[in-house]
């Protein structure tokens, strides 16, 4: 029982997340594109912050506990790890090597840019982290939506 519940939460919370990095690459950093340069800055900044919550971080650190605590469940119950779970996993912490190795260290230098009004060429920083933000958030969705696929089919594997 208690690895079909983590296995439902490490699902979720992983299609919550892949469903974020989703959103960004069809539709806000598509939007953003067409946007001003300070402008684009102020919102990338904003929203560096206002992710920085409760909410998003049960999802995102949330998802690699609860597939673990799966894992450990099945393994106790003597059946061994469901591979689809164990892929799931791993392709999760992936998602987390990325997001901490290329897209926060982007953000990090963005926000320490300053000031949207304060900066003297925002044309060269913008340009310094659209393109590789932009390549490596849609790599990490579509290795959040394969965790999300492989946890799927371990629930239907339950």
């Amino acid at each position: 029982m208690l690895h079909t519940i983590t296995l439902v939460l490490a699902t979720i919370t992983t299609g919550l997340i892949a469903g974020l990095f989703y959103g960004f690459t069809i539709c806000v950093m598509l939007a953003l594109r067409q946007a001003g340069d300070r402008t684009f800055i102020e919102v990338m900044q904003r929203i560096n912050t206002s992710i920085q919550n409760g909410w998003f971080a049960l999802a995102f650190l949330g998802a690699p506990v609860f597939a673990v605590i799966a894992m450990v469940a099945e393994l106790r119950s003597g059946n061994g790890i469901a591979l689809e779970v164990a892929a799931g996993f791993a392709l999760y912490v992936l998602q987390l090597v990325i997001t901490f190795g290329v897209n926060i260290p982007l953000n990090n230098r963005l926000d320490a840019a300053g000031s949207p009004d304060g900066i003297a060429d925002p044309a060269a920083v913008r340009r310094g982290f659209e393109p590789r933000w932009v390549r490596w958030n849609t790599i990490r969705g579509l290795v959040t939506l394969a965790s999300f696929a492989c946890l799927s089919w371990g629930l239907l594997s339950a």
